[in-house]
C-alpha cells in the first residue's frame, strides 16, 4: 500500500534503536525523509548508517539543553510529522527508601517532558499547514497498569492525557494527534529473557516452542512483532487516516479487550 508520504519529513525521536529504529525504516521506505534521533551524535550516526539513509540529528531530550540542541538541529528541514517515539521504563516501587521521588522525576522526564518540549516548539508552525501529524507512543500500561514501576506507568498515563489534550486543542487545523499504545512487544531482550524461562520451565528450548506459553493469554496466540506497530504508525502518519484523530490505538493482539 502507498501510504502518499513522499514529500514529508518526519523527526522520529529515539530512532537509533528498537522499535523507533523500525518505524524510522518504514517510513524511509514509503519515501519519507527522516530525521533519526539518538541521544549522542554516535548512536544517530551509527543509526542512520545501518539504516542506509536518513538524517542524523541527536540531543539528551530528557533535558531541556538536549532538546533545544536537537530543535536547533531539525529546524531547517520543516517537520510535518513527529513521533514521538522515545521513552523508557526504570525501576520504581512505592517504598523508594533510597532514591526517594528521583524515580517519579525521572520517568517523567523520559515519558512526558521529552515529547511536550519538542511539541510545544514545533506545533505553531504545524498548525499554520495544511498536512501535519503527531504520533505519542505509550503502552496499554497507561490505562491497566501493572503492580510494578508505578512511575513509568504513571508517566505513561500523563502523556495519554496529553496526547488526547492536545488533539482537542488543535481542532479545526490540519493536525492529527494520536497515541499508539502497544502491549509486549517481542524485542531480542524480551525473547532471550522468555527463551531462559521457558527452558527453565519445561516449555521447550526455541523461541517457536516457548512462544505458545508465553502468550497464552493474549487472543491472536503470540506477542506483537516490533514490525506491526511501525505498520501502525506509519499509516497512522499517512493522509490515509486523516480521520482518525483523538485516539489511543492499543497494539496488543487483543489482551486487553475493550476498555471503556
Amino acid at each position: 500500500m502507498d501510504l502518499a508520504l513522499q514529500n514529508r519529513t518526519a523527526l522520529v525521536t529515539g530512532s537509533h534503536r528498537g522499535t523507533g529504529q523500525i518505524i524510522a525504516a518504514t517510513l524511509l521506505q514509503q519515501g519519507a525523509r527522516v530525521l533519526v534521533h539518538g541521544l549522542t551524535q554516535e548512536q544517530a550516526e551509527a543509526a542512520v548508517a545501518e539504516l542506509g539513509h536518513g538524517i542524523a540529528v541527536w540531543g539528551d531530550i530528557t533535558t531541556l539543553e538536549g532538546s533545544q540542541a536537537l530543535l536547533d538541529q531539525c529546524a531547517e528541514y520543516g517537520i510535518d510529522i513527529l513521533v514521538n517515539n522515545f521513552g523508557a521504563a526504570g525501576p520504581s516501587t512505592w517504598a523508594q527508601d533510597d532514591t526517594g521521588d528521583q524515580a517519579w522525576l525521572d520517568a517523567y522526564q523520559k515519558n512526558v517532558l521529552s515529547a511536550q518540549r519538542i511539541i510545544d516548539h514545533i506545533l505553531p508552525r504545524l498548525s499554520s499547514l495544511s498536512f501535519a501529524r503527531i504520533i505519542n507512543l505509550g503502552t496499554v500500561g497507561s490505562t491497566r497498569p501493572g503492580a510494578n514501576m508505578p512511575a513509568y506507568y504513571a508517566a505513561k498515563g500523563a502523556l495519554a492525557n496529553m496526547t488526547i489534550g492536545l488533539s482537542r486543542q488543535v481542532a479545526g487545523t490540519a493536525v492529527r494527534v494520536n497515541l499508539v499504545s502497544p502491549g509486549l512487544i517481542l524485542t531480542p531482550e524480551v525473547e532471550q529473557q522468555y527463551l531462559k524461562l521457558g527452558i527453565k520451565k519445561g516449555w521447550g528450548t526455541t523461541w517457536e516452542e516457548i512462544e505458545p506459553h508465553v502468550a497464552k493469554d493474549i487472543p491472536i496466540g503470540r506477542i506483537t512483532r516490533r514490525e506491526e506497530v511501525a505498520a501502525l504508525v506509519a499509516f497512522l502518519c499517512s493522509p490515509l487516516a486523516d480521520a482518525i484523530h483523538g485516539q489511543n490505538i492499543r497494539i496488543d493482539g487483543g489482551q486487553l479487550g475493550i476498555v471503556s
